[in-house]
């Protein structure tokens, strides 16, 4: 008699992002038959009126069938300015890691925040005030607090959402708040936009990446050595201008038709010993978009599958 064994559980999972609403359980229901393995659930600026019981429970009837898991919570806003909607999103981070072991996860993610249109370190303050109760929080519940390196258009001087968005800026959040549950949600594209190799983060900073986003870049170099980067703006502004030299020089992409090596990157990231999600973040891409938008998530989970790798055991002698 031959005993089934159980399915392998992959060391990294391919999932993608989807928005937190109560709506979100029926929006798996649809999409997990084309095979993502985890889901990453987003909350923009707060998480007021959301029913924690009630959404973990149905999510879990959705999945309950499948070896799909909730891979994180994400509280994307700016936790550390003081207006209406910034303390919504500070509590909403606390109600995050206080609920996250009712979806099976130990992840929360999002921006780190910072003092508006003031320079990264004048942040650091108040970053170091804010987030060290959190991590102590997270700490105490077996939660891992993982930012996003997305700059959301700000820079070193000026911004709205979060300074987590640049190497140098890591170094010093991590040295006030030091902390090993403290950590990042990383992805290539966001360094590839500011022209900075993302590759080189792997090894040295791979420990610190708790969750990825599967967005990569397309970089037009012939647009930046003739135009520089200060003259690009958005597509529809650069369409009604009728300059070539307007357009912008960077896209967000969907993983499969970015410029990255997916292979290298998954490569990397085991030597590091990462083991976790890779979840699409998709609605970015200016091709696969409106009626293709799914048509290319799902080419991005079948290549990141492909350059996952599956799974195969080796022979028992």
């Amino acid at each position: 008699m031959i005993t089934k064994k159980p399915q392998h559980k992959p060391d990294i999972r391919i999932g993608t992002l989807v928005s937190a609403g109560m709506k979100a359980p029926e929006y798996i229901r649809q999409i997990r038959p084309y095979g993502f393995e985890s889901f990453s659930l987003t909350f923009w600026q707060t998480t007021k009126d959301v029913n924690w019981k009630k959404l973990a429970a149905e999510l879990k009837e959705v999945l309950a069938d499948s070896h799909a898991v909730i891979s994180s919570l994400g509280v994307y806003g700016n936790p550390l300015e003081t207006g209406p909607k910034d303390k919504e999103t500070l509590q909403g981070w606390k109600e995050a890691i206080d609920h996250a072991h009712l979806f099976d996860c130990d992840i929360v993610a999002g921006f780190t925040g910072r003092l508006r249109n003031r320079p990264i370190d004048e942040s650091m303050p108040r970053f170091r005030q804010v987030w060290t109760p959190l991590a102590k929080r997270a700490q105490a519940k077996g939660v891992r607090i993982a930012f996003e390196n997305c700059d959301m258009g700000g820079s070193w001087q000026t911004g709205d959402w979060n300074i987590a968005h640049n190497p140098v800026a890591w170094e010093m959040m991590f040295h006030e708040v030091p902390f090993d549950n403290l950590g990042l949600e990383w992805e290539p594209c966001h360094q590839m936009v500011n022209l900075i190799d993302p590759m080189p983060q792997l090894p040295e900073w791979g420990r610190k990446i708790f969750h990825v986003h599967g967005k990569d870049a397309t970089i037009y170099w012939d647009r930046v050595r003739k135009y520089g980067i200060r003259t690009s703006v958005h597509e529809d502004i650069a369409r009604k201008s009728g300059s070539q030299g307007a357009k912008p020089f960077a896209y967000h992409r969907t993983p499969g038709f970015g410029d990255s090596d997916w292979t290298a990157i998954i490569s990397n990231l085991r030597m590091v010993g990462f083991k976790g999600s890779i979840d699409i973040e998709g609605w970015h891409d200016p091709v696969m978009k409106g009626a293709l938008e799914m048509t290319g998530q799902v080419a991005a989970l079948k290549y990141l599958k492909q350059c996952r790798s599956d799974f195969v055991p080796n022979p028992e002698i």
